[in-house]
């Protein structure tokens, strides 16, 4: 894999390459740049597989380069200290990050990926979302980008009923019958949908409340969606559920 770093700070870029020494025989660093235009000219020269790209960068941020760019073919992984509203905003496209400082298991997620993932069709969608999020702090986020073992599904979201848990993995059904496998845990999905109608009802079970149609008093109790599913309420779930209505 052919890499370019791009970071205004040395000390990030030289404890990044120290890192992907771990990965030497998988990648080549063919440039390293301390601002975003010197990141364009070394795109433009080497026609890298994958770069790392800080977001915040005096002149010209790591999102004000990219859509400068006349195409996106490579794999892009964003560095950032914590900021929690970009990490979302990452999660609901499903754009790859690292936080800083870099640890080694999660730099290795993402070389992984990248050596497996031969193009990359969906990038630009990916970051038209992505842009879209970060430049409104408030969105009316239509629509969410969701991991699978074949791709990634672009969903509308209020078109999602229901999520469930499977282990490390979630079900997500739509409206129209469609059941996604999506490579994420019920804790993250529900990260990625909040602000938008979704409730824990279960451990197992996140609910779109705009998709319920009617609730059946229990010990915890049942929610009844409009299409016609059954889904179980926990007991320590039902009180904050009931709140809603």
């Amino acid at each position: 894999l052919k890499i370019i770093i791009i970071d205004d700070e040395q000390n990030s870029i030289e404890t990044l390459r120290w890192e992907l020494d771990a990965f030497k025989e998988d990648v080549k660093i063919v440039a390293e740049c301390l601002s975003a235009i010197e990141g364009i000219e070394s795109i433009k020269k080497h026609n890298p597989d994958l770069i790392f790209l800080d977001i915040e960068m005096p002149g010209m941020n790591g999102f004000e380069m990219l859509e400068k760019l006349d195409k996106i073919d490579f794999d892009i992984v964003f560095t950032t200290a914590y900021d929690q509203f970009a990490l979302n905003a990452f999660k609901v496209s499903a754009m790859d990050y690292l936080l800083k400082p870099v640890n080694y298991s999660d730099l290795k997620k993402v070389i992984d990926k990248a050596k497996q993932r031969k193009e990359e069709p969906e990038i630009q969608k990916q970051l038209e979302l992505l842009f879209e999020f970060m430049k409104n702090k408030n969105p009316d986020f239509p629509t969410i980008a969701l991991p699978t073992m074949e791709g990634l599904e672009f969903v509308e979201i209020n078109k999602i009923v229901n999520c469930e848990s499977d282990s490390n993995y979630t079900y997500i059904f739509t409206e129209e019958g469609e059941k996604f496998y999506v490579s994420k845990t019920l804790k993250d999905i529900e990260e990625m949908l909040k602000g938008h109608n979704f409730v824990r009802v279960h451990n197992s079970h996140l609910v779109n409340i705009l998709h319920v149609k009617r609730y059946i008093k229990g010990r915890g109790g049942e929610l009844v969606l409009k299409n016609g599913k059954y889904v179980p309420v926990s007991r320590s779930k039902k009180e904050d559920l009931l709140k809603l209505f």
